[in-house]
């Protein structure tokens, strides 16, 4: 679990220059300051998170559950409401901003968000196979994925076989990305490589929680 994390949403992808003139890969995030608008703890709900929100949007977009939410907190109203896990909640209070500068640069962080919806996919794009035989009797069935379990033991199909089916659109998590640059004035967070999700995704940013064990040398 994390001991710090934050909401960006990610602009795209550019290059900087390292101090050894190197170009650098990195995905731009924007991260505007997020107003806690919950503390949840583990006695009384069981575990540690922030629920925070960012933006401005009027009441009139909001039902009444919502409104009464923002108003008994006394925060005022988001566009969103997401909930943060980390390890310990205190130090934090309701209505106080997390920013940009809880990161620097040297960093490395876990991020997280919704991929790249692919749609329809074969075993070949979906899982890596290889396919069938280009010859010797093979006959349509180049991209398929062949056998797929017994006749009449065990008469079914395991779960979590891997065929065809829909690709992306679902939470992933790269772990041990490096902080290239973070920018308080312009609320930027730069990371180093890629960063799951198409522009304008909602991206969760938080410390590793394995950074011991890889020690991002990868990122290096």
């Amino acid at each position: 679990m994390a001991g710090k994390a934050i909401v960006a949403q990610k602009v795209g992808m550019t290059q900087v220059w390292n101090e050894e003139n190197r170009v650098v890969p990195v995905t731009v995030l924007e991260v505007s300051p997020c107003r806690i608008v919950q503390i949840k703890t583990p006695q009384t709900d069981g575990y540690s998170a922030l629920q925070v929100t960012q933006g401005e949007v009027s009441e009139k977009n909001l039902n009444q559950p919502q409104i009464g939410h923002f108003d008994k907190a006394g925060v005022e109203p988001g566009k969103q409401l997401i909930e943060l896990r980390v390890d310990d909640t205190d130090g934090y209070e309701i209505g106080q901003e997390i920013s940009v500068d809880i990161f620097s640069a040297g960093d490395v962080v876990d991020v997280s968000s919704v991929s790249k919806g692919k749609g329809f996919a074969g075993v070949m794009k979906r899982h890596g196979f290889a396919g069938q035989r280009a010859s010797h009797g093979a006959h349509k069935v180049h991209r398929k994925p062949g056998a797929i379990g017994q006749c009449a033991t065990p008469s079914r199909v395991f779960q979590g076989k891997k065929m065809p089916g829909r690709m992306g659109a679902q939470k992933t998590t790269i772990m041990n990305l490096k902080v290239v640059k973070s920018d308080t004035e312009s609320e930027i967070l730069l990371i180093k490589g890629s960063v799951p999700g198409p522009k304008g995704a909602t991206v969760v940013v938080r410390n590793a929680v394995k950074a011991s064990i890889n020690s991002g040398d990868q990122n290096e």
